[in-house]
């Protein structure tokens, strides 16, 4: 429980690169995009609607990002609605700043209820047109993709789940895409996704060591364009909106997952445009 008795929830990359003045938002479109007609629930992704989901279930969520101030918009949104958030810098890439966010906010807020990973990435996206070919990555960009995919979620893992095995309880709720699934071919403006692979085998691992101490892992499988500022502005999202996921409907998903009985989920769950039901 937190200082103001909420159970807590933890959201590692709750904001998003194609929130109105992200990375890849940026990357795609040149600017900035003005978000001011889009609902608060779309306005950061799915990171952004899952902290607002589980605030607005009584949860105090502590939303992660490397730099404070890309979350404090989101900080800002939750504490207007009434709900309890904080923030606290962590940064995939680094190990000794992992253990260090943990180590403070357990001691802070106690051992959460649920952490949620759902960092992403874009490294990959700016490579040229001609340069879709593996030998065209620079190492530099594959350690990137691994840290976040691979050995950030371990280092989380290792860092959460002792507290949740010894407490008897706990969700360990992991975003991931497709491309988990089978690998293929990248092409000119995606992101180098197949080490993503890793994370899928590691909630499978996870799931095999802790379920019997019960603390539940799943693999969340998000296939599909995600509504945000960025997203919603390119020309595939406006010529077929239905392709588009809505985030609240991705943020209910995750919460229904962490609610219900552990023994009745494996350690996987798919969502697509369909299951989610989108809408503008």
């Amino acid at each position: 429980m937190s200082n103001d008795s909420k159970p807590v929830a933890v959201v590692i990359g709750a904001t998003s690169k194609w929130q109105s003045d992200g990375r890849n938002t940026r990357l795609a479109h040149g600017h900035d995009i003005d978000d001011s007609d889009l609902p608060l629930s779309a306005r950061w992704g799915v990171g952004g609607a899952i902290a607002q989901k589980f605030a607005a279930q009584g949860f105090h969520v502590v939303l992660t990002t490397r730099t404070r101030s890309n979350a404090q918009a989101l900080l800002d949104a939750i504490t207007a609605a009434g709900g309890a958030a904080s923030i606290t810098e962590l940064d995939l890439a680094d190990a000794a700043s992992i253990t260090t966010a943990f180590d403070t906010l357990c001691s802070t807020y106690g051992v959460p209820e649920v952490v949620v990973l759902n960092a992403g990435y874009l490294e990959g996206r700016d490579l040229p047109a001609g340069q879709e070919l593996l030998e065209y990555i620079p190492t530099e960009m594959f350690d990137t993709a691994q840290h976040i995919a691979s050995r950030g979620p371990f280092l989380v893992a290792k860092a959460i789940m002792p507290r949740m095995r010894q407490r008897g309880h706990g969700s360990f709720l992991l975003t991931n895409n497709a491309a988990s699934l089978r690998g293929r071919k990248r092409h000119t403006g995606q992101s180098l996704y197949y080490p993503r692979v890793m994370m899928r085998t590691l909630a499978q691992v996870l799931t095999e060591e802790y379920s019997e101490h019960g603390v539940h892992v799943a693999n969340v499988i998000v296939d599909g364009l995600i509504d945000s500022p960025g997203t919603r502005a390119l020309p595939m999202a406006q010529k077929h909106p239905e392709i588009v996921m809505n985030p609240a409907a991705i943020a209910d998903a995750f919460y229904y997952l962490h609610c219900q009985d552990r023994s009745c989920w494996t350690h996987e769950l798919q969502l697509t445009p369909y299951s989610t039901r989108p809408s503008f």
